[in-house]
């Protein structure tokens, strides 16, 4: 008798996933059969040799129905979706098949900051003030105008895109104008434009909020919330712009104010209507209480997710959270599952100008400092880099641990301190060479 047939799964991601090699590695590790699905042309002939499905994610009708058709032919099991674009896709098609998932409301809810904000609202949540303008309504007395209620310091972002890019705190008229025409440049640019998001003709601006900032990535596993961990982000995020750098875990607030965190995302998932999958949510603390700024269907974002590792009760192999997040798809239990005993953390290597990358210099210098466990450099050779708030990606990731936060929290920054970029401010022209 002949080997039985792996379980095959569907990954689905964008062309310039960072955790797509994660995810590869967990499932080979659980013997499972990759399918790509991913965000390209259907009239190249597989110009990246990995045999995926090509897909549109800016059309999840048509895209989920091509995977079901696929999913059906083909007896996979399950469907993962890395990244924010994939979502509403990969649960469109999860419900098609019958698959463990978010619903497709909750996952479409969770990519429109201006639909989530109004539900958490509803919910009873505490909820910053915020408006919805077209890209198109700027007038040059907008924010002088009544309006504009929101009032100063107010934070405009796009609607559409993910983490920080195009987020710009303004303190007055003036601030906001010129930031609403930043983020309006933004959301023309060809990189932009060529995702062909509904919302990106949309800017929304809130109400600052003071205070510090955690991260809570967790898991809904079949309705029940099964938090996996806490970072705090001990760099202050108080603008212009917010770049995000230093997560560490575990958290040094109080059980009191964890527990809190915790109550509030309970609230969230409730209110959004998440129910199966991976969940990754930021929060904004104060004398006032917990306040949500964004809850994700998708796991931490970048290469960040190498900083956990977790391990189930009675089994000595540690296990990545790719490895749990695919687990979770296939219906395997993962309430069992904790994150390893000592503190961790990731520095994302942030842009300091824009320019043509070049090379890194100390790399071996900050690889020696003591509790740096590894230092990916993800930016390539004559890569352009673009800094926030246009930008959307980073130098590279600094991954510690140690036996205290404080202690990792040091080494990131120490071994930052090392590291020497170099950033040409012109791409350098290659002289041909004379024929011979």
């Amino acid at each position: 008798m002949g080997a039985a047939p792996r379980s095959r799964i569907l990954l689905l991601t964008t062309k310039l996933g960072y955790q797509t090699r994660a995810f590869v590695e967990a499932a080979q590790k659980l013997d499972l059969e990759i399918v790509f699905a991913s965000d390209r042309c259907e009239r190249l002939d597989d110009p990246w040799r990995d045999h995926a499905l090509p897909l549109k994610f800016h059309k999840p009708e048509l895209a989920a129905a091509k995977l079901v058709e696929y999913a059906r032919a083909n007896q996979v099991e399950a469907i993962v979706a890395i990244g924010d674009r994939p979502t509403p896709t990969a649960a469109r098609a999860c419900a098609a098949l019958g698959f463990l998932a978010h619903p497709v409301e909750a996952a479409e809810l969770c990519r429109d900051k201006h639909a989530s904000r109004q539900r958490l609202r509803e919910a009873g949540l505490l909820m910053p003030r915020f408006q919805l303008f077209h890209v198109e309504h700027l007038h040059s007395d907008l924010f002088n105008s009544p309006e504009f209620t929101i009032g100063f310091p107010c934070v405009l972002k796009p609607r559409a895109l993910s983490g920080s890019r195009g987020v710009i705190r303004a303190d007055s008229p003036e601030e906001a104008q010129r930031a609403f025409e930043r983020i309006r440049a933004l959301l023309q640019d060809p990189d932009v434009r060529q995702l062909r998001e509904e919302t990106s003709g949309y800017i929304q601006v809130e109400e600052y909020i003071p205070g510090t900032e955690v991260a809570l990535e967790a898991v809904m596993d079949r309705g029940r919330l099964h938090p996996l961990a806490l970072f705090d982000k001990p760099e202050p995020l108080e603008g212009p712009f917010f770049e995000e750098t230093i997560y560490v875990t575990p958290s040094r607030l109080a059980p009191a104010r964890q527990t809190e965190i915790v109550r509030t995302l309970e609230k969230c998932v409730a209110a959004l209507g998440l129910k199966h999958g991976p969940v990754h949510a930021e929060f904004r603390l104060n004398e006032r209480g917990v306040w949500p700024l964004e809850i994700a269907a998708r796991p931490i974002g970048g290469l960040c997710a190498r900083a956990l590792r977790f391990k189930l009760p009675l089994v000595e192999e540690e296990m990545s959270l790719e490895e749990v997040i695919i687990r979770l798809a296939m219906g395997m239990d993962t309430k069992r599952v904790i994150r390893e005993k000592q503190a961790a953390g990731v520095m994302m290597i942030p842009i300091p100008k824009g320019g043509w990358f070049e090379g890194t210099e100390g790399l071996e210098a900050a690889c020696a400092v003591e509790g740096i466990d590894s230092i990916e450099i993800t930016a390539q050779p004559a890569q352009k880099l673009v800094p926030l708030p246009e930008g959307g990606s980073y130098l590279g990731f600094i991954f510690a641990r140690g036996e205290s936060p404080e202690l990792v929290e040091r080494a990131l920054r120490e071994a930052h301190a090392k590291l020497q970029f170099r950033i040409a401010t012109a791409l350098p022209v290659l002289q041909s060479q004379p024929a011979r």
